[in-house]
């Protein structure tokens, strides 16, 4: 799925995953975010967490996006919140960008693990940056039960790109991570997400027929759908995990 295809498909959403809007505001407080703290959002998006954090919880932050549509909501936000003061944006791919060693107190990943070629390649991107006694959010999609063969064809991606819920935990243990918290999504957090798009491209779809994208675009839409209500809500979960090193 391309940037422009994600950036069309949640336009109308302010958190771009399955995470519904009382449990972002859950997450920061088992997180036990305090005034002062010092956050990295890599591939923030419209860094909705970090702007809700930094007005609950005093958080002062950066995020980091390649996407310019994402970081101008997120600017917008942050004015609308009145909190950017305290947070700001930069352009970028966040799967190289290169922080002060030790110089936040959180770094957070949060749904886009893809940035280091996976979770393992990920952890390696955000510990670097990250203060020694300080936390790590990772945002990851789990297996609730294996998935038929067939359904890896409409997910787009193979069963080895997630495990379990053990088996994340497994992962993390593995990288040198302890898991303190976790915030699960359910399915209709899932719901929300998934099915919040479907409008969005369809109406996008009706008002540009002849966009050179829009045969691609129906097909995404129309395996979006089957995928999600077929395969994902039965078989694919997701959550934050809140990980500090052991």
């Amino acid at each position: 799925m391309s940037l422009r295809f994600h950036e069309i498909a949640e336009s109308g959403h302010r958190i771009l995953n399955p995470i519904t809007e009382d449990k972002l505001v859950l997450l920061g407080e088992v997180a036990r975010l305090r005034p002062g703290t010092r956050q990295l959002d890599l591939a923030c998006g419209k860094a909705e967490a970090l702007c809700q954090w930094a007005l609950r919880h005093g958080v002062e932050g950066v995020g980091i996006d390649i996407s310019e549509v994402f970081l101008r909501a997120a600017q917008e936000r942050a004015h609308e919140l009145g909190v950017a003061g305290q947070v700001r944006f930069e352009r970028g791919d966040a799967g190289s960008h290169r922080a002060e060693p030790g110089a936040f107190d959180v770094v957070s990943c949060i749904g886009t693990t893809w940035i280091g070629g996976g979770l393992e390649g990920t952890i390696e991107l955000m510990l670097p940056a990250l203060r020694e006694d300080g936390i790590l959010l990772i945002g990851e999609p789990y297996w609730i039960t294996e998935p038929p063969e067939e359904a890896y064809e409409s997910f787009g991606f193979g069963p080895e790109a997630f495990s379990s819920l053990a088996g994340t935990f497994d992962r993390f243990e593995a990288a040198g991570l302890e898991v303190l918290e976790m915030v699960l999504a359910d399915q209709d957090s899932w719901d929300r997400y998934a099915a919040g798009q479907w409008w969005t491209l369809s109406d996008w779809l009706r008002a540009n027929p002849d966009d050179p994208d829009a045969e691609e675009m129906a097909e995404f839409l129309r395996r979006a759908r089957r995928s999600h209500v077929e395969y994902g809500r039965q078989y694919l979960g997701w959550g934050v995990f809140v990980l500090r090193r052991r």
